[in-house]
């Protein structure tokens, strides 16, 4: 076998992730036209069909999913490995959800960055838990049923995810006190994660409540903030919101949470100080914030 591109290995393993050329273009900023020609190549070099084409995009053949697997493994075993390499000792790398840095890290970003004023901080933001290990320098924050299995991370519980459905101000209604009952005659403002339609199949409910959906729970929390409705999502989502009078609690799950909010980081370097430092940060900002809630 010819040597294989590494570019056209990542083009790959973003249209495998995507399962449509045009978004894995967006992506990787490539043309539409780019990224259908490195993928042929790769089929080419490989021998194989790695894609059968589908009228809404593109689905793995079995060979394809045979090599995303060994591809998704190599990259990630390379993108560790680079990010022990070459993230100098005063830089640290924080590995995100989206709505999280949206609605729990940058209402905290200044207070962070006064506490540590020598280092680099910057962020990452991904659609879904990292998949690989994490190098010396780096910490992900991500919600899960459970905590990180990854036998090289190491790994401590910062919040559970008690959900509380919120509102703006604006439409003055009883704090905490609606029943679910009453919260599904106003408009629903619902993210990926259909918290709304649990409750509705819990309460019984046969009517068809308004519903307006977003794909990011930080853009639900948006348009609740606007008045366009009701949202639900964790406590620790919107703490910093509730706090500064942008948004009011409605409800609170009186169910124990499912879920919870965890960091990690790698176990090979947990005994360093900067990594070691902002975990324990992080850790008390949010058991603060739990009390403020409270």
């Amino acid at each position: 076998m010819k040597n294989l591109n590494l570019n056209a290995l990542r083009v790959f393993s973003v249209v495998a992730a995507q399962g449509n050329l045009q978004r894995a273009a967006e992506v990787l900023n490539l043309s539409r036209g780019a990224v259908s020609q490195r993928i042929k190549q790769l089929e080419v070099d490989l021998g194989v069909t790695l894609f059968e084409r589908q009228a809404r995009g593109v689905a793995l053949t079995a060979d394809g999913a045979r090599c995303r697997k060994a591809v998704d493994e190599a990259l990630a075993l390379l993108d560790t490995a680079l990010a022990d390499i070459t993230s100098p000792t005063d830089h640290i790398t924080l590995h995100l959800g989206p709505s999280f840095a949206s609605k729990s890290l940058m209402p905290r970003l200044e207070k962070l960055q006064n506490s540590f004023p020598r280092l680099s901080i910057s962020t990452e933001v991904h659609d879904r838990r990292l998949p690989r290990a994490l190098g010396r320098n780096e910490i992900a924050i991500w919600p899960g049923s459970a905590p990180d299995l990854m036998p090289s991370r190491d790994c401590a519980p910062l919040a559970p995810l008690a959900l509380a459905a919120v509102s703006s101000p604006r439409l003055d209604l009883p704090s905490a006190g609606l029943s679910p009952a009453e919260l599904l005659g106003y408009p629903l403002l619902q993210d990926a994660n259909r918290h709304w339609e649990r409750l509705i199949r819990d309460a019984g409910s046969n009517a068809t409540p308004r519903t307006l959906n977003f794909d990011r729970s930080a853009l639900a929390l948006d348009a609740a903030m606007q008045g366009h409705g009701l949202a639900i999502a964790p406590l620790y989502l919107v703490a910093s919101d509730v706090a500064e009078g942008r948004l009011s609690v409605v409800w609170k799950d009186p169910e124990p949470a499912m879920n919870t909010l965890f960091v990690s980081w790698s176990r090979d370097h947990s005994g360093e100080g900067a990594v070691g430092r902002i975990v324990h940060w992080f850790r008390a900002a949010f058991a603060h914030s739990a009390q403020v809630m409270d």
